[in-house]
Formats: C-alpha cells, structure tokens, sequence
C-alpha cells in the first residue's frame, strides 16, 4: 500500500508539468515492509527517491497505454489474435504458430 503526502514547497498548484519534468517535491510514502527491503536492497538508502520515480513513470506510461487500447478497442473492435500474434513473432524474430502452420 502506497500513501502519498505531496509537500509542493510553495509551487503553485495550477501548475502542470509532464512525468518526469519539473522541479523536486517531498512525499510521505507508506509502503509495506518487504516492499521498502526490496527497493533498498536493490537501490540502497538513497537511491529510494529515485526508484519510486522511474517506477511512477513507469506506470504513468502503462495507465495512459491501457488508455489509448481501451479507446482504439471501442471505436475499432477487439485485435484479431492470430493477427497479433503474428505481429509478435516479427517482432520477436520468432515463427509464429500461424506461420509454422503455413
């Protein structure tokens, strides 16, 4: 569980700045106790910050691509699986259980 106090230190709140971009601001985070050892086993004690902000990101970008597919899925249907796992295969460099077939 993750519990965010943002500390904008003054920033003006209508100001609005992409993922990534920006001046610094504090957080309290509240995160489980194994969470926190993993990160700091990974990172050590001050790369935390900086892990929670790629990790933030990349999640950002995750939520706003499930977006996009759930928009491109309502206006245009479902994608074909075979179509798509076709795809995948070129670009894995991998045969595709279509191709195989074939």
């Amino acid at each position: 569980m993750w519990h965010f106090e943002c500390h904008t230190g003054g920033m003006a709140e209508d100001t609005e700045f992409a993922p990534g971009a920006g001046p610094t601001s504090g957080v309290s985070v509240t995160l489980t106790a194994g969470t926190l050892q993993a990160i700091r086993e990974r990172v050590g004690r001050r790369g935390v910050s900086a892990y929670l902000e790629r990790a933030a990101q990349r999640q950002i970008e995750r939520d706003s691509l499930d977006e996009l597919i759930a928009a491109f899925d309502q206006e245009h249907g479902p994608a074909d699986p075979e179509a798509v796992a076709v795809k995948r295969a070129k670009l894995t460099g991998q045969a595709s259980a279509a191709g195989a077939a074939a």
